[in-house]
């Protein structure tokens, strides 16, 4: 190596130490901060980012008509904790055990239950008309609200509860495939809990009670 050479080694010998030591700073930030909001109770600014980036918003506005035909919306629902099913009438299994589910757990709670408004919301609005869906829901308690509406009022209310639907066939008898979650939205509309096929009315009534005044 000449002595020209060597000149010019010397300065990149002392970039690269110093950008080595640069990194290993910002590393050693980093991980004070990782480690600072690891230990945060309930977590600090980092771990909120990540649980609301992990965790879509479930539930939001809707608009829709009852088995009366009178608009409704999730607005009039204000005070009082929701239960809402997405199903439809023609369903054989799912949706009437959902729904008979859900009015056990409402009878185990007694006088509080009218804290609760259980809603059905049809994802079959072609034959779930209303005159079609008056007296379908309530069959199971008269509380219920069975809401229908045009496709795209119901594609929309089914979009912000993340419920998957779509024909399972093109035949006159067709059956849904779809999601069968029930969803307990607070006083506030905001999303609670859900519960699933597996939950029992005597848990559906235990998780109310939590919320119930």
């Amino acid at each position: 190596m000449t002595s020209i050479e060597q000149k010019d080694a010397a300065p990149r010998r002392a970039r690269l130490a110093w950008l080595i030591w640069i990194v290993a700073i910002s590393g050693a930030l980093a991980l004070g901060w990782l480690i600072s909001d690891l230990v945060t109770p309930g977590g600090g600014a980092l771990l909120g980012r990540v649980r609301t980036m992990a965790v879509p918003p479930i539930g939001g506005p809707f608009s829709l008509v009852d088995a009366t035909g009178t608009p409704r919306t999730d607005a009039e629902f204000r005070g009082k904790l929701m239960l809402i099913y997405f199903g439809y009438t023609h369903c054989p299994d799912a949706c009437p055990t959902a729904l008979q589910d859900m009015a056990d757990a409402l009878a185990k709670l007694g006088p509080a239950a009218e804290q609760v408004a259980p809603i059905f919301i049809t994802i079959d609005p072609a034959r779930d008309t209303v005159p079609y869906l008056k007296g379908y829901a309530e069959q199971f308690d008269p509380r219920f609200v069975a809401l229908t509406g045009a496709p795209e009022q119901v594609a929309a209310a089914a979009k912000v509860y993340r419920v998957y639907f779509r024909k399972a066939n093109n035949q006159p008898d067709y059956l849904m495939d779809h999601s069968s979650i029930v969803y307990l939205m607070g006083r506030d509309g905001g999303f609670l809990t859900h519960f699933t096929h597996e939950t029992t009315p005597e848990q559906m009534a235990d998780a109310l009670r939590k919320y119930l005044r």
